[in-house]
């Protein structure tokens, strides 16, 4: 029997308006009027808000309680995916930022193995590090932080070769545009972060095959009257896109609608939630690197006060650019879903709405909170309300 979610309005990855919801079988049948359904399905009505594709997030260190770095393996896996599902995101990048070489192996390796094994979620992997400026670290070890040598080199294509989806990041500074090219070359999504370099630098990278840039505006050489930095070129240059940490913290809302306003060509800016464990528990404070991060009024930091990663979800990001930076709802939902997708080529799976498609699908009440989640036409558990 089908399934008919009607009673909200549904934004199917590109378009906002109104429409029910045929599911069957698990997969999207189709997005109608109520009235054109089948006689015989089931119809399931919610109280106004929308409905919308799982959010998509490509950045996010941890969740229910444990980092990714701490243990980098299938049970880790498992459990960040569940507790970032109760939040919406359907489709993962898991993100390990600077560690030791033996900890990234098993990284990738974890990775690997929950996708062969199915876990849902985990979608490919996040490398953040530990190719990175020192004088952009943010929260990273700058003991692990290195350039790039030949056998990171090699063992990065390795890993492109068994992953669905690799994403680098990277500082221009401590790797050559011979490496990047190659690394694009390989299917590698390669994005410019904690990097100090000039304008003219970061486009280099991007001319080399740098297709983005992490968390914008953070740990990164910023918009200057004399220097326009990695901000700068981000902002000039159409075919970069850019993540953005959407909760009022890392970046103020005006700074968010000057970029947004600029931001024209292929690249765009999209939402992630850099979440760590904190995402889908009540804990109030965890360890990264031996190192003790504090959770309190909505913000993570190490004891110096430096922000380090965020406690925020994608509902909550959608919250601040509607409320904050006055987006259009649209714009804020496909940041959190479609457009993330594309960039990193997961978009024939995740991000849309579109028949013959997995049923994953949220349900965001009026003022945006979350109401429900469904992965392929089943309801969670456990979700937010």
């Amino acid at each position: 029997m089908a399934d008919l979610y009607h009673g909200a309005d549904i934004f199917d990855g590109t378009r906002l308006g109104p429409g029910a919801l045929l599911v069957e079988d698990g997969r999207i049948a189709a997005i109608l009027s109520p009235d054109a359904a089948p006689a015989d399905a089931r119809r399931i009505a919610l109280d106004g808000g929308v409905l919308a594709p799982g959010f998509v997030d490509l950045q996010l260190n941890g969740g229910g309680g444990v980092m990714f770095n701490d243990a980098p393996d299938v049970a880790t896996l498992q459990r960040i995916a569940e507790a970032h599902a109760r939040l919406g995101s359907l489709a993962l990048l898991p993100t390990l930022i600077t560690d030791t070489p033996d900890q990234t192996r098993a990284a990738v390796a974890a990775v690997e193995a929950a996708v062969a094994a199915g876990i849902p979620g985990i979608a490919g992997l996040h490398l953040e590090g530990p190719h990175l400026s020192l004088a952009r670290k943010g929260a990273h070890d700058p003991a692990l932080i290195r350039p790039m040598e030949r056998e990171d080199l090699a063992f990065l294509l390795d890993a492109a070769t068994r992953l669905p989806c690799l994403l680098l990041t990277v500082a221009p500074e401590s790797v050559t545009n011979t490496q990047i090219a190659t690394l694009a070359g390989a299917g590698i999504v390669v994005s410019l972060g904690h990097t100090d370099a000039t304008s003219a630098t970061c486009r280099a990278a991007a001319r080399a095959g740098a297709h983005m840039a992490t968390h914008l505006f953070n740990a990164m050489s910023q918009l200057g009257n004399r220097e326009p930095g990695l901000v700068g070129a981000v902002l000039a240059d159409g075919a970069l896109s850019a993540g953005l940490i959407a909760d009022g913290i890392h970046v103020h809302p005006e700074a968010m609608a000057t970029a947004l306003r600029a931001k024209t060509g292929p690249g765009a800016i999209f939402l992630v939630t850099d979440a760590m464990a904190p995402a889908g528990s009540d804990i109030t404070h965890f360890t990264l690197n031996g190192r003790e991060i504090r959770r309190e009024n909505g913000r993570l930091t190490l004891a110096d006060g430096t922000l380090a990663g965020a406690d925020l979800d994608m509902a909550r990001a959608i919250r601040v650019l509607c409320d904050d930076v006055g987006q259009p709802l649209d714009r804020a939902l496909a940041m959190a879903t479609s457009i993330p997708a594309r960039i990193v080529g997961l978009d024939d799976r995740h991000g849309s709405l579109i028949a013959g498609s997995d049923a994953d699908f949220i349900h965001l009440s009026g003022s945006l909170h979350l109401k429900g989640v469904w992965r392929k036409g089943i309801a969670l558990a456990s979700t937010s309300g």
